[in-house]
């Protein structure tokens, strides 16, 4: 097999550090240092640091969002107006299955994600394509028409907090057993949990109601 290019080099450097110390906390020396690569490497390929992030972000969640927009799409060909249940396993399945207990991949697309959602730089907000704003549209549409008394505001937080509840949970499995102890079946447990959890939190009425 060759060797990665240079290019797959860095990507796979800042995928590494940015999970690990967030976009500020990781300087361009740091990541061209790990990939083996020259200063001038991240502006041939990339642009800007911003742009790597960019492109860090998109290379681990461009899978998840296939899978979900598949999933969608599979449940919106049998009903127009799938339960909460079905949706929430569409949209959080594939971020398990993406983010497989004790794989160390997995860990680190889980770090990068809860760094996605808590990183304070601005740059990490800049990210997300028409892909990524499309499938989100399509799920709010859908919890939407399944949970027509939540604000839309409200909608979109839990939405969020599926995202959240999921790459924590992914992250404190890692943290907590070496990967050689987890098999198969507890992730496929955990898994189990977290779409009952988060069906209810889903269905749960407005607040304030």
């Amino acid at each position: 097999m060759a060797p990665p290019d240079t290019r797959t080099q860095i990507l796979d450097a800042a995928e590494h550090l940015f999970a690990e110390h967030g976009y500020r906390g990781t300087s361009v020396r740091a990541i061209t240092d790990l990939a083996g690569a020259n200063l001038a490497a991240v502006g041939y390929h990339f642009g800007s640091k911003a742009e790597l992030l960019a492109a860090v972000t998109r290379r681990v969640i461009d899978p998840i969002t296939a899978a979900q927009r598949a999933g969608l799409d599979r449940l919106l060909a049998r009903t127009p107006d799938p339960p909460v249940s079905e949706l929430v396993e569409a949209f959080a399945g594939p971020l398990f299955d993406e983010m497989p207990a004790g794989d160390e991949g997995g860990a680190r697309t889980s770090r990068l994600i809860v760094t996605i959602i808590s990183d304070p730089a601005e740059e990490v907000r800049n990210w997300t394509g028409p892909a990524e704003d499309a499938v989100r549209d399509r799920y709010l549409a859908a919890f939407g028409r399944a949970l027509p008394n939540l604000s839309p505001e409200e909608l979109w937080f839990r939405m969020r907090g599926i995202l959240a509840v999921t790459a924590v949970d992914r992250v404190e499995v890692y943290n907590r057993h070496p990967p050689a102890s987890l098999s198969p079946a507890a992730g496929e447990a955990a898994r189990r949990w977290a779409i009952t959890f988060l069906t209810a939190a889903m269905s749960a009425p407005p607040t304030g109601a």
